[in-house]
């Protein structure tokens, strides 16, 4: 059977189709979801995708966890359903409490666009099973408020339980507290990425194919299941 992976569009949501391709490429179906319906159609994934969903009015992601579709996403999240954010999405389950921390202006106070290299530092989530520890990859970076921020107390527990996934290498882009890129909940199901792997997926369209990886994992997620 072919997984079928959720995703969400808001107001102001521009990587949905990306995402929807980027699951296409890598086996499964991709379902569109809106953030102003009640169900999650049956998906066994779902995809939180980039943009500036509500025009990042008051914070980036703060309107959005209020959008009808979350209250049944967070139950499902808790309940073990695997949850992808990238960049948007990821600012969407900080500010749901999926994640901890917050995500910020950039240290620069600029927009920044670029390849970027990061190191998988947890290759063990339901989005990561694809990569090996420590493997390097280049994927997109393209935000204003990508700075990781935690309290001391967060961050320690983040680094000592293996819950920060990705890591920035050569340059931290948005001076995000230790280099963070990604981090996970406890149980690995639910990951908030900054970075961008669904502009990566082909050698013709990004810098590389190295963000495929993240959708094949929770394929083979559900293959196992």
């Amino acid at each position: 059977m072919t997984a079928r992976v959720g995703v969400i569009t808001f107001p102001g949501s521009l990587d949905d189709r990306d995402a929807a391709r980027a699951v296409r490429l890598a086996g499964a179906e991709p379902v569109p979801l809106w953030h102003a319906a009640t169900e999650l159609r049956e998906v066994d994934a779902v995809i939180l995708p980039g943009g500036f969903s509500y025009g990042d009015y008051l914070r980036a992601g703060a309107i959005a966890r209020f959008a009808p579709l979350m209250e049944r996403l967070a139950d499902a999240a808790r309940g073990g359903m695997p949850v992808l954010g990238i960049c948007n999405g990821f600012q969407v389950l900080c500010e749901s409490h999926l994640l901890p921390g917050a995500l910020t202006r950039n240290a620069s106070l600029h927009f920044v666009c670029r390849a970027q290299r990061l190191r998988v530092e947890n290759a063990k989530t339901d989005w990561t099973r694809s990569y090996e520890e420590g493997q390097e990859i280049v994927i997109p970076i393209k935000n204003i408020d990508g700075c990781f921020i935690a309290d001391p107390e967060t961050l320690e527990e983040l680094e000592s339980s293996g819950r920060v996934v990705a890591r920035y290498v050569d340059v931290n882009p948005n001076g995000s507290l230790a280099d963070i890129a990604g981090i996970c909940n406890e149980a690995g199901n639910v990951v908030g990425l900054m970075p961008h792997p669904e502009h990566a997926v082909e050698a013709l369209t990004g810098p590389s194919s190295e963000g495929l990886g993240f959708f094949t994992s929770v394929v083979q997620r559900m293959v196992s299941a």
